[in-house]
């Protein structure tokens, strides 16, 4: 596979690449990160290889990240249709403002206008809800957004860190109502944080939402540079979301591992995880973030990389999640839950609550067509 093998995000003809290139790190204004201009050189990599799916924020590096790819997208050279620009809405640049951020319709607009002016562009390709605001009805989140696509300032929307319930809700009423429905949820999805497949993942499926998973690589945990032997010499810059993992045994339980099958494929760690990660049900582009072209070429080595079905049962073994649902009472339900059922004639003793196998559940993944 490769960086031009687009894929359609969700339930909507938007063409994206199989990797989508996270912009957090453009910009030095957190103290890590990533020049302007080293920025545009991974851009620039990023889209030779055919890549065309940019995912920022209004937040990222104190907005420096949106006008670091404005800058890029502004050149003579470069024809804005070619990308696709997602950024979010929620978090706020004004600490005191009480609107200064969230999902009320003011702040929506109000960050709309301005992350536009700072990428100096007429539209947004994909515009997502960075987080679920408590404080605002869902139902003026959607309609300010669908305001926002019939303006044609925003092409698609969707969105981040979401509760499925919250999801599930604002797809209802977007549909009922002929508002501009969400075609694609961001999630965290790695080895390392995988109780989304309890019911996000299902969500997404059933509701026609493309999945992009967020730090595929557990802040950089899964790509190789910690390991056991390691572990109390190497530093990090991302502080306590990567130093608490670290602290964990379980943790380097999934590394070994990881490693073990690095070394049978040939392959780095982090193209490993990544390979993984892209072949679960639901994921349409994974969201890898690059703050040396080095680490860019890596990560777009994993688009090539074919894992067995024994590699892959060795990483989801040390790595299984423990689910809300189905209950373990559930997954193995005795006669009691059985229910005779006829199909086509025939009769089945199945529970009716008994889990799918992964094929019967997700022969027609999401994102693919």
């Amino acid at each position: 596979m490769s960086l031009d093998q687009y894929r359609t995000l969700g339930n909507s003809g938007l063409r994206v690449s199989p990797f989508c290139l996270g912009a957090m790190t453009f910009g030095l204004d957190w103290g890590f990160g990533s020049s302007e201009a080293e920025s545009h050189q991974i851009l620039d990599l990023f889209f030779d290889r055919g890549g065309n799916f940019i995912d920022t924020a209004n937040v990222y590096t104190k907005g420096h990240s949106e006008v670091i790819l404005g800058d890029y997208i502004n050149k003579t050279n470069f024809r804005r249709d070619r990308a696709v620009i997602a950024t979010k809405f929620f978090g706020t640049l004004y600490p005191g403002d009480p609107n200064g951020g969230g999902a009320s319709r003011k702040a929506i607009m109000s960050q709309c206008e301005a992350s536009l002016r700072r990428m100096n562009t007429d539209y947004i390709d994909l515009y997502w809800m960075h987080c679920w605001d408590h404080h605002t009805p869902i139902e003026e989140t959607m309609q300010a957004l669908d305001d926002l696509v019939r303006q044609g300032k925003v092409r698609y929307i969707g969105f981040s860190d979401t509760p499925a319930w919250k999801c599930a809700q604002a797809q209802t009423m977007a549909k009922l109502r002929a508002w501009a429905p969400l075609v694609a949820l961001q999630i965290e999805y790695s080895l390392l944080e995988r109780t989304v497949e309890g019911e996000l993942i299902p969500m997404a499926l059933e509701l026609g939402l493309g999945v992009t998973p967020w730090s595929p690589l557990k802040y950089g945990i899964l790509s190789g540079k910690y390991t056991r032997e390691n572990r109390d010499k190497i530093e990090t810059d991302r502080g306590n979301w990567v130093t608490g993992h670290l602290a964990k045994d379980k943790t380097y339980d999934v590394i070994d591992v990881l490693i073990a099958v690095a070394k049978e494929v040939g392959s780095s760690p982090a193209q490993v995880a990544l390979a993984w990660l892209q072949g679960k049900p639901g994921v349409v582009s994974s969201i890898i973030g690059a703050r040396k072209l080095t680490q860019l070429e890596d990560n777009l080595g994993a688009l090539d990389l074919k894992l067995s079905s024994e590699q892959i049962s060795k990483l989801e073994k040390v790595t299984e999640p423990k689910l809300n649902f189905p209950a373990d009472f559930l997954k193995g339900a005795g006669s009691f839950m059985a229910a005779e059922t006829s199909i086509n004639g025939e009769v089945s003793s199945a529970s009716p609550l008994a889990p799918k196998s992964d094929s019967e559940r997700y022969d027609n993944p999401v994102g693919v067509k």
